[in-house]
């Protein structure tokens, strides 16, 4: 039996690997949640799964969460609620699915008790990488992915030699501007970017599939991963998203990882890895008839993807700085402060600014986050529509 801590409970991540837990009740129950704002989802969240131990946002939510249960659960608010259901000693595997640089501190903690770590926020990897390998080693924990991109890279690759590896690829869909023209791209609004065509997901990965940046973030957590270089990781865009990643092998040879377009399918693999059993998502169906087409991506159209190739070849804090602008200035967008086009120029303009650092610690790391974003708010506010 596995016992979950799941950080990000109300979100996209959270809400699927609760239903993975429950197609497999025998194997998988919960003892920890972190949610947000979402009062009345994690209220019935809570009364579904009775964790122990629960956080929320504000003291405001945690009374109002404490007056609305029919039992007692410990609940917490805040950074500190969020470390206490990550570290919860009833916990042995936690789902990190905190969006964004927030879910850093808990993800690191969790791999230095000793846990298994099911990451789905690649924001932990792409911002202290070098930081989350070392707390794995160290406190002899596990570090499995939840991206459908880096769950199909750990099936192909997981006990091949280094050396017989060529290159991966990872596939994008493209977002809803794959087919746009550059002029029009520049000018879409935030309705347009956040009409996915294939996938359903929370607004700010919605918008980072739009300009590509969160294909960027996957190739700098592939690299953390599986220790490639940024020449062995290329992107194919793949408009079905059915095949989700391949690896290219020294004879010529490639193997891909297919399944359907189901968060559900990822995330039982990383909770109950090395075991394969039936879940929630059905098989593959081979008999139904269907078109695979691959291609290149644009870098003119999508200049994130190459800032994201840049900042892994600076390496360092580089990624880091990346990522804290792009969360600033999608934000920003978001809001209608900044037009859609804005977001990799000022996502440019940020990582141009600030020299990257060797990674030395956790703190180093949010001090270097926090200088970023007072860098891209600037910008922003001389630039606000």
């Amino acid at each position: 039996m596995r016992r979950l801590a799941i950080l990000g409970s109300t979100g996209s991540i959270g809400t699927s690997t609760l239903d993975v837990v429950a197609a497999h009740p025998e194997q998988l129950s919960v003892v920890s949640l972190s949610a947000g704002r979402n009062r009345e989802l994690v209220r019935a969240q809570c009364e579904r799964w009775r964790p122990s131990c629960v956080s929320v946002a504000e003291e405001e939510d945690a009374r109002w969460l404490a007056a609305q249960l029919s039992y007692r659960p410990e609940i917490h608010c805040g950074a500190k609620g969020l470390m206490a259901c990550a570290l919860h000693p009833g916990a042995d595997t936690v789902v990190a699915a905190i969006v964004g640089a927030a879910g850093l501190a808990s993800t690191e903690a969790a791999l230095r008790a000793g846990r298994r770590v099911c990451v789905a926020n690649k924001e932990s990897l792409v911002v202290g990488g070098s930081l989350m390998l070392r707390a794995r080693d160290e406190g002899r924990g596990e570090l499995l992915p939840i991206d459908s991109e880096h769950a199909a890279l750990h099936q192909l690759l997981a006990g091949r030699p280094s050396e017989t590896i060529r290159e991966v690829r990872i596939t994008a869909s493209g977002g809803p501007f794959r087919d746009w023209p550059l002029e029009r791209i520049r000018a879409a609004t935030v309705e347009e970017a956040l009409n996915h065509p294939t996938w359903k997901m929370g607004p700010k990965i919605t918008i980072d599939s739009a300009t590509l940046m969160n294909k960027g973030l996957e190739v700098i957590e592939a690299a953390v991963l599986f220790g490639l270089r940024p020449d062995q990781i290329k992107v194919t865009v793949h408009p079905q998203s059915q095949v989700h990643a391949m690896a290219g092998f020294t004879d010529g040879s490639y193997q891909l990882q297919v399944c359907g377009n189901d968060m559900k399918h990822p995330i039982q693999y990383a909770l109950l890895y090395p075991d394969r059993i039936p879940g929630p998502v059905q098989p593959y169906d081979w008999d139904q008839m269907r078109t695979w087409s691959f291609g290149i991506p644009d870098l003119e159209r999508f200049p994130c993807l190459a800032l994201a190739y840049e900042a892994l070849r600076a390496g360092g804090t580089a990624p880091a700085i990346l990522n804290a602008a792009n969360e600033e200035s999608v934000a920003a967008f978001l809001a209608g402060r900044i037009g859609f086009w804005d977001i990799p120029t000022c996502n440019r303009d940020t990582l141009s600014s600030l020299a990257p650092e060797p990674v030395r610690s956790l703190e180093q790391v949010l001090e270097t986050d926090h200088m970023a974003r007072l860098r891209a708010c600037t910008w922003i506010e001389k630039h606000t529509c």
